[in-house]
């Protein structure tokens, strides 16, 4: 069942799995001021339904995913209105990046600016095989605001961070998954059916080891290594104690499949 949140917004559930759809086709899927504001309300809210809903597919429409902002949204505003958008902008993507449930950006059409980083928020990216991304940012005499300086190094590394973001290139869904940027390439009438494919069978996993996995492995790219390690230890010892890791041994022992209840 799908349901309309905005003008340019759709959401559609199945199961423990929800898509959200960027519907602004005519634009390429650009951002403006009332889409991001209804995307980060939208994320905000799915915090609190994280027992129900266990992966997300953020997704587009037609030829663009998000290219980018509307930049005539903003054009002659002030610096203050500019700031504040940019403030907005952050808290979206960083609630999208921090969710407990497992993200996946299927992205079907180009991915510019700020239609990037919210690919790169994401714990999957898978791409359409004909579709280009990039940070053109530069060409206006500005940078990215949504963490794509800081998101794509710890994708591709600092070098090939600095030639995409410094030239402004658009790279090719081959080079993006070449260089660590998106987890595979699809054909076009098969990157939603695979983007399924791997949401289901991220869903079928322990709800409570499926989060719990997502954040030993964020968290620990921010910390140092003995430090990580001890948080792993202590995640695993935890989840050692829950219903599901019982249930998930004595499956195995019993040979059947686990029945999880994400306790």
């Amino acid at each position: 069942m799908e349901e309309r949140l905005h003008k340019h917004l759709v959401v559609e559930r199945k199961g423990p799995i929800e898509i959200l759809r960027i519907d602004r086709e005519e634009a390429l899927g650009a951002l403006n001021f009332e889409i991001q504001e209804a995307i980060g309300n939208y994320v905000n809210e799915l915090y609190a339904r994280k027992d129900e809903v266990r992966v997300l597919i953020i997704t587009g429409t037609g030829r663009g995913f998000v290219a980018g902002a509307d930049i005539t949204g903003y054009h002659n505003v002030g610096q203050t209105v500019f700031d504040d958008f940019q403030r907005r902008s952050r808290q979206t993507f960083d609630a999208i990046a921090n969710l407990p449930q497992v993200t996946i950006c299927a992205v079907n059409g180009y991915a510019l600016g700020g239609g990037f980083e919210i690919a790169m928020c994401c714990d999957f990216i898978l791409v359409n095989e004909k579709t280009k991304l990039g940070l053109p940012e530069i060409k206006l005499g500005l940078l990215p605001g949504g963490g794509g300086t800081q998101r794509l190094p710890r994708l591709v590394g600092p070098m090939r961070a600095k030639e995409i973001l410094l030239t402004g290139r658009m790279i090719t869904a081959k080079e993006a998954v070449e260089y660590g940027a998106a987890l595979e390439a699809c054909a076009p009438d098969e990157l939603m059916p695979r983007a399924m494919e791997l949401a289901e069978t991220l869903a079928a996993q322990a709800p409570v080891a499926l989060r719990e996995g997502k954040r030993v492995n964020d968290d620990g790219l921010d910390t140092a290594l003995s430090a990580g390690l001890t948080f792993e230890q202590r995640v695993l010892g935890a989840l050692y104690a829950t219903e599901d890791g019982k249930e998930g041994i004595a499956a195995f022992i019993e040979k059947r499949a686990p029945v999880f209840q994400g306790k």
